[in-house]
């Protein structure tokens, strides 16, 4: 069992290097499976394209994918004076559940960060909008705090259409901090995977970007296995840890979703479970630690199920696997549901084992980031061989960069 002194044991310079700024990829390859992929396995790191990944995936793997879809998220309004205000939906609060947010005719209120807040100090924000060749208007008022960020209550002029109608016709691709740009046409395509298909998150789960048709295709007739979850990317993801110890970070919390069918596949699964991108990695090690911890005290009957930062390294350690996922499929069925709605903020540090996955896809990640910390977890200090060799030999950085297979 890890404890506050080990945590605090754990030094982020030593998970440090130097990032040109010109690695840092500002847009996608041209073609999706073009991308560069370094392979590591026993130890060995080698590099080849995405195209080819079928051909290095164990026989008896299972990828498990997020289907998270991107939203619109970055709305800019504009006022009389000029000044650019922007509003970046973070989660939405009434209604609460994002299906229900999204059909909404009415209004709803959203979790968002605020841009240029300075410049809106009291009333609406007002904006035009095109659909269906017709004009309407989006205002956003501000009805409260919501912790660091602020509650923000959209409506607009016509009752026909749905919230996430004005969203996609209204907002801008959420791309993150590091692509010093404004989106533009090809990133409504390019940053989002081709599965993509419950909306929610407000950042990509990179590691899917690289996959294509022809790749999926390629997996599945060698007999790999598949299965989906949903895991809603936080704007969180960018955070950087500013604290001097790791013990004082505060982790994001992201809302994921797992079906019944698909508990019941990873109950069942003996071979290698391979997580494509860190999301469904952080997801499938909390599902593990919500059985544990329905199985040390079950959870209240209609509570939302959660993990929190640091509660895996104080829950028992021992509780196989199994018995784990077993206990969440009681979970689910005692919510009388077909889906298991959850939450985590858990954060996997060095020296975590992992209970669920064999190994990931995943894209290379900022120094000193919460990220390239999960990654030394499954690899240890080869992190750096890795980094070492994607470096010295042209491989793109972060979002729209390349990739490695780490098994």
């Amino acid at each position: 069992m890890m404890c506050d002194d080990f945590i605090r044991k754990i030094d982020l310079n030593d998970y440090n290097y130097a990032l040109p700024e010109e690695r840092i990829a500002q847009y996608p390859v041209s073609e999706r499976d073009e991308s560069n992929m370094l392979v590591y396995t026993g130890g060995n790191i080698t590099k080849d394209k995405f195209k080819n990944i079928a051909g290095y995936l164990p026989g008896d793997s299972m990828l498990v994918f997020n289907n998270t879809r991107v939203i619109r998220a970055r709305i800019i309004f504009h006022k009389d004076t000029g000044a650019e205000i922007e509003v970046f939906c973070l989660d939405p609060l009434l209604p609460r559940d994002y299906a229900q947010s999204f059909s909404s005719m009415e209004s709803v209120e959203w979790k968002c960060i605020i841009g240029n807040l300075k410049k809106w100090k009291r009333g609406r924000l007002i904006r035009e909008f095109e659909l269906g060749g017709k004009t309407y208007k989006l205002s956003a008022q501000r009805t409260g705090t919501e912790g660091e960020a602020w509650r923000i209550r959209f409506t607009w002029d016509a009752p026909e259409i749905s919230f996430g109608e004005v969203m996609e016709t209204a907002g801008n691709i959420p791309l993150p901090p590091y692509v010093k740009r404004k989106d533009e046409e090809g990133d409504y395509i390019r940053y989002q995977t081709v599965y993509a298909s419950i909306r929610g998150s407000v950042a990509a789960p990179t590691a899917g970007l690289h996959f294509t048709r022809k790749v999926l295709d390629s997996i599945y007739n060698k007999g790999i296995r598949s299965a989906e979850l949903t895991l809603h990317v936080g704007a969180g993801t960018f955070q950087p840890v500013r604290t001097k110890n790791l013990i004082n970070h505060k982790m994001h919390t992201e809302h994921f979703f797992i079906t019944e069918t698909v508990l019941k596949e990873l109950r069942s699964f003996t071979g290698k479970l391979i997580a494509v991108g860190t999301t469904s990695v952080r997801c499938l090690e909390s599902l593990y630690w919500l059985g544990v911890k329905e199985i040390s005290g079950p959870s209240g009957h209609n509570c939302v199920p959660s993990v929190g930062q640091w509660e895996p390294y104080t829950l028992p350690q021992d509780i196989p696997l199994i018995e784990s996922i077993t206990a969440v499929q009681n979970l689910t069925k005692r919510l009388d549901s077909v889906i298991l709605p959850a939450s985590t903020a858990f954060m996997i540090l060095p020296g975590y084992r992992f209970r669920m996955i064999n190994g990931m896809i995943t894209n290379f990640h900022q120094p000193k980031s919460t990220l390239l910390l999960l990654i030394s977890a499954l690899v240890g200090s080869d992190w750096k061989r890795i980094y070492r060799f994607a470096l010295e030999n042209d491989f793109r950085f972060l979002s729209y960069g390349d990739t490695s297979l780490l098994i």
